[in-house]
């Protein structure tokens, strides 16, 4: 079982779907999670599905760059210094080129992409981080691979993390922070079940066709995010790791 014992994790989007889940297979892997997200009504509900511990809450957009170091250092104030993060905050938006505007653009990227630097970055300064070092994830897409016909901005908000983490790995090596993507394909989660409520019968079926696995659900990719996390990856960092049921091999 992967020991994260003693470890102080911090998640975006932790008040629902793979952030929430990550909140809960970490906490039971014995970390204390920092919990942010926009509702705290939500959050107060991830945190109470949470292995007793520390755990803290920051109710904060992501995109409020100005608020993210203060919130930061009351936290490690609180709980001590930061082991890992995980950029799990992200929205999805589905029109086509000729609706998109750079408006559009914008809020997809402050959200995807632009924040998990922000945080990175302040997350790195050495006295909110653990002398020991410290694992970043991020939870990128494989459409940030292949790409999906209406989904441009979402599709390269999500490929600049994967090119954005290789840069910081290298950068932070020696501080000892190990930087990580994390690719998943559909997994069952509210934006998910939402973008299955729009969609006709048939699209449905035909993206679960293209899943050999069928779809995924947010445990798996927190699994993941917990081995990352853990010192038993001690040697990964700019690595992207493709968790989709096989719909990348097709």
């Amino acid at each position: 079982m992967i020991n994260l014992n003693n470890k102080n994790i911090l998640i975006t989007g932790a008040s629902s779907g793979i952030g929430r889940e990550c909140a809960i297979v970490l906490s039971n892997a014995g970390a204390r999670i920092i919990l942010i997200g926009r509702d705290l009504k939500r959050l107060k509900e991830t945190k109470l599905k949470l292995k007793e511990n520390k755990h803290h809450i920051i109710n904060m957009d992501v995109t409020n760059f100005d608020e993210i170091e203060s919130n930061i250092s009351d936290a490690v104030a609180i709980i001590g210094t930061i082991d890992g993060f995980i950029h799990s905050a992200g929205i999805e938006l589905t029109a086509p080129l000729r609706l998109m505007n750079s408006q559009k653009y914008n809020e997809i990227f402050s959200v995807n992409t632009i924040a998990a630097f922000e945080f990175s970055r302040i997350l790195s300064k050495k006295k909110y981080i653990n002398n020991s070092g410290a694992s970043f994830v991020f939870i990128s897409s494989v459409t940030g691979l292949l790409g999906v016909s209406g989904k441009v901005a979402y599709c390269s908000s999500k490929s600049a993390l994967l090119s954005g983490a290789k840069a910081l790995a290298l950068e932070l090596a020696n501080k000892k922070i190990r930087v990580n993507s994390v690719l998943p394909g559909m997994v069952n989660t509210e934006m998910v079940m939402n973008m299955k409520n729009e969609l006709p019968v048939d699209s449905i079926k035909e993206i679960s066709d293209n899943h050999p696995l069928g779809f995924g659900e947010p445990t798996d990719v927190a699994n993941l995010c917990a081995f990352l996390l853990s010192d038993l990856s001690k040697w990964i960092t700019g690595s992207d790791y493709i968790i989709d049921g096989g719909y990348s091999c097709k």
